[in-house]
């Protein structure tokens, strides 16, 4: 079982107080602390940081990918035992609380164990400055987690795989949070609870020792996609797409009726359309689906269909969304 945060801040100037919240939580008491930034406002967090915490060194995160892990994992090694504090300013996926990250690689994507952080500070103030999509795109993601379950039972029950009913409680409670509500990101108890579910699914991948809570055909598909059609969309919205397919394959008419609706609300992909992709092109991505993680078993895996069958479940999708 891996660790879980010791703390989690999510409020309006969290970013300002966090010089005083690593000293109150004893997390380094001199100031002593490696702050990775990445593009976009870690510059700006660091401009304020660096005079609250005169003795910490910066690192420049040049994107997610394995060459730029490899470098902070070497700036971490030459400071043995610091902790990682997580400083989101954006909710565009569960990857700000996570065991798992999904980093670039000559090849495309894959999925990496990293470890996890200690705590997550989530601004809000940072988080509205970001572009809306990255914090719609937490929303795909995090109900999605309904979608990975149903193939997390599915393996339990065709194959004796075992589950955890800690991780799938806090997976189901972290979607279902978001899935009933009928508010948007303009309201900051929506963000709140975004950061939130989306901190909690992180925390069901680390009591469950996998990202199985959070991942099954739905993250298959955004695997595939990725690979296929690089740069299509953002995680988030191939994962509520993703999860909208997978309840179609089921023939879950309820649930594909609520996540169809609530994607929709927020401007989410529902069809291949909306992501750019033709219905032949999204034919392809289902196809190469499961190859992505061979040691999975989901409806797709389950149901084993030929290409014509998928065309033909593809067809009716598109014609039952439109």
């Amino acid at each position: 079982m891996l660790a879980s945060p010791l703390f989690v801040d999510i409020r309006r100037g969290a970013v300002a107080d966090l010089a005083g919240l690593l000293h109150r939580r004893n997390i380094s008491t001199d100031g002593r602390v490696l702050v990775a930034v990445g593009p976009g406002q870690g510059e700006q967090i660091w401009a304020r940081l660096r005079t609250e915490l005169p003795r910490a060194d910066r690192f420049v995160v040049a994107g997610a990918n394995l060459a730029a892990a490899g470098e902070l994992q070497a700036a971490l090694g030459a400071r043995a035992a610091l902790p990682m504090v997580a400083v989101a300013t954006s909710l565009a996926h569960d990857g700000l609380c996570s065991p798992v990250a999904s980093l670039e690689h000559p090849h495309g994507k894959g999925s990496f164990g990293v470890a996890m952080p200690i705590g997550v500070v989530v601004d809000l103030d940072h988080v509205r400055a970001a572009p809306p999509i990255l914090v719609r795109g937490g929303i795909g993601d995090v109900i999605s987690n309904l979608a990975a379950i149903e193939d997390w039972r599915l393996a339990e029950r065709e194959r004796g795989e075992q589950v955890d009913g800690l991780a799938m409680a806090f997976a189901r409670n972290a979607a279902e949070a978001i899935l009933h509500r009928d508010d948007s990101i303009d309201n900051d108890d929506f963000v709140t609870t975004l950061a939130e579910s989306l901190v909690l699914s992180g925390m069901a991948m680390a009591v469950a020792g996998t990202s199985r809570p959070c991942s099954g055909a739905d993250h298959e598909i955004i695997h595939a996609i990725d690979s296929l059609y690089p740069h299509t969309a953002g995680h988030g919205e191939l994962a509520g797409i993703g999860a909208l397919f997978s309840y179609f394959l089921r023939e879950d008419e309820v649930m594909v009726d609520l996540v169809a609706r609530r994607l929709a609300q927020h401007s989410l992909p529902r069809t291949p359309a909306d992501l750019g992709l033709s219905e032949e092109e999204f034919v392809v991505a289902i196809r190469e689906a499961p190859a992505t993680r061979p040691d999975r078993y989901t409806i797709l895996e389950h149901l084993d269909l030929d290409e014509e069958a998928i065309r033909e479940r593809v067809k009716g999708f598109v014609d039952r969304l439109n």
